[in-house]
């Protein structure tokens, strides 16, 4: 079991809040070349909601995700990326997340990617109202391979490091 950091973030007031996407994205951080060289870069989310409830763990978060927005600056990787060697984009155009469990600082749900779900945990790193709602950033490492992504063993990072920003509004 993973600590809970001291001092998790306030809760937002109880309701229904859409994330805005034209304010949030999801970026992620891995490696390749054997580990050697850093690659970073984008998704789009597509759409997404919060229910924020009373308990708290009783919230619902949705998160939509386009495959084909991924973006690391370099064009042949990119479309590589979202070909049938890795997300599969054509066959598997959304990546979901849907939350079930938020227990302070963390949020626990199921990830769809490439066609395959698996738990995740992700931790709020940071929470703030803001006049229209609030925003939010939360990180989780993520493995490639349990999701059925496994082209390219070794020159492709196993990993990412994920950060999904959001601001969220009263719907």
């Amino acid at each position: 079991m993973e600590p809970k950091p001291d001092n998790p973030p306030a809760a937002p007031r109880l309701g229904r809040y859409a994330i805005d996407t034209a304010s949030s994205t999801v970026t992620f951080g891995t490696r390749h070349v054997f580990g050697l060289l850093p690659v970073n870069g984008t998704f789009e989310i597509r759409s997404g909601t919060v229910d924020v409830a009373e308990p708290l763990g009783a919230s619902v978060i949705r998160v939509e995700i386009a495959a084909s927005s991924f973006r690391t600056g370099n064009p042949m990787r990119d479309d590589a990326v979202r070909s049938a060697r890795f997300l599969d984009a054509d066959r598997h155009p959304l990546i979901t997340f849907a939350a079930d469990g938020v227990d302070g600082a963390c949020v626990t749900g199921t990830l769809t990617a490439h066609g395959v779900a698996q738990p995740v945990r992700l931790s709020v790193e940071q929470q703030s109202a803001t006049p229209r709602g609030f925003t939010a950033r939360a990180t989780a490492r993520i493995d490639r391979t349990l999701f059925g992504v496994t082209a390219s063993r070794g020159m492709a990072g196993r990993h990412l490091d994920v950060s999904i920003e959001v601001e969220c509004v009263r719907g």
